[in-house]
């Protein structure tokens, strides 16, 4: 994310600066009413933002997803915000802007993490952050593990846990002309002859299937949808897409026999 100057649409090297005077000229405005003088205070303080997405380890479109759900932690503490406590605003946005960015990694995970290992998580990304103020080389998970008292086992797995999944069509390497993936770099040791004569028999299977058949194969095995989804996508019911289904499974299986 380090490398990226926009995020969800906003240009980060442009974020201006202010000021704690400033800062606080601009919070008295909002709170008279000034929608102005809000829309200005939540720009200038989208770096609040940026340094808990940072926090997280945002990449990609995710990085997008957490800035906004952050910016609106973000503007949930300005308009809660009480000035005469005499607390630095950032002191006050931070842990709310990253509460919002957790709630978001929860609720959208697509494997769920219990709370407890989410916790461990999150205490070993503050640790490490705590301990790279302290030295020079980055901190390694038994340092962590020491920090937190947990663990360094626990650690590893929490850290894992919610650690976001590399899509295989990761670029790990270009020169310019050419692009080296992930998928490029495993290697598959469990691939026999025997494997790949049933592979090449399937693809001859498959061939003489007809081309709405393959269509809905490749929907419904590849891609993942639903027979309704597929129904709607080809435009005919979802019975006929379950007989299309049945045929082409029951052909490709008489033709492996």
């Amino acid at each position: 994310m380090a490398s990226r100057v926009n995020i969800a649409g906003v240009d980060t090297t442009k974020l201006p600066k202010l000021d704690s005077k400033s800062m606080n000229e601009l919070m008295t405005k909002v709170k008279a009413g000034d929608e102005f003088a809000r829309d200005a205070f939540v720009v200038a303080n989208l770096r609040l933002v940026l340094s808990v997405v940072h926090r997280f380890g945002g990449k990609g479109d995710r990085a997008d997803d957490m800035f906004q759900v952050g910016c609106v932690g973000l503007m949930k503490a300005i308009d809660n915000f009480d000035a005469s406590l005499n607390v630095r605003f950032s002191t006050y946005a931070v842990p709310m802007i990253i509460g919002e960015i957790r709630r978001f990694l929860r609720d959208n995970n697509s494997v769920r993490v219990s709370r407890s290992m989410r916790d461990i998580a999150f205490r070993a990304l503050q640790a490490k952050e705590e301990l790279s103020k302290k030295q020079t080389e980055e901190p390694t998970i038994d340092q962590i593990a020491e920090f937190i008292d947990v663990p360094a086992k626990s650690v590893t797995f929490a850290l894992d846990a919610i650690s976001e999944t590399v899509s295989l069509s990761e670029p790990v390497f270009s020169d310019g002309s050419d692009t080296l993936h992930l998928l490029d770099q495993i290697a598959d040791v469990k691939q026999s002859d025997d494997a790949l004569n049933e592979k090449i028999s399937v693809h001859d299977a498959i061939k003489t299937l007809s081309g709405r058949e393959k269509d809905i194969l490749l929907m419904r095995y590849y891609v993942g949808k639903t027979q309704m989804e597929v129904s709607e996508e080809i435009g005919i019911s979802q019975a006929q897409v379950s007989r299309l289904e049945k045929n082409a499974l029951k052909t490709i299986k008489e033709f492996l026999q």
